[in-house]
């Protein structure tokens, strides 16, 4: 499981892309997916998101709360809470039980189960699509998997020593 072998193209998160195309495309579907479940798009809900993909990081509630509260728009936990809550129900961001953490999806308005890659060493997050045969397994048991979210941690490669360093 130890490959050296560089992806071919790497993983938001891992490595460089177009990021106000990436941010604009995901606030685009955030407004389509509102707007088709007639679900309120308010200040506090649009900035929360706008913060996490301009971070384009994995970022902690209480981060997000202070960005928030410098801008006025709220310093209580549940303002941030509520906001981020929201977009997990509606797929639009995922929550990182392993650093306790959300992020931006990187896959937005497609269904998905999402797995991330986590560097111990810098703590950058990359999603991908989970796959393999866990679901097969599943359905081979019995069990309908509603949602599933998979969580590796490991270097990313920026951090990974040269060979012979």
């Amino acid at each position: 499981m130890n490959s050296k072998k560089a992806p071919s193209a790497p993983l938001t998160g891992f490595g460089t892309h177009d990021h106000t195309r990436c941010k604009a495309a995901s606030m685009t579907a955030a407004e389509a997916l509102c707007a088709a479940r007639k679900l309120q798009l308010t200040p506090v809900r649009k900035r929360v998101l706008e913060i996490l993909l301009e971070a384009h990081e994995a970022m902690g509630a209480y981060d997000v709360l202070a960005r928030l509260a410098a801008e006025g728009l709220g310093s209580k936990p549940p303002v941030a809470y509520r906001a981020l809550g929201f977009w997990v129900e509606q797929g639009l961001v995922h929550r990182i039980e392993k650093l306790n953490a959300y992020v931006a999806c990187a896959h937005p308005g497609r269904a998905h189960d999402a797995a991330f890659m986590i560097c111990r060493d810098c703590g950058r997050v990359a999603e991908t699509e989970s796959q393999g045969p866990f679901g097969q397994s599943a359905g081979e048991a019995g069990f309908q998997i509603e949602s599933m979210v998979i969580e590796a941690e490991g270097l990313c490669p920026k951090c990974i020593p040269e060979a012979g360093a």
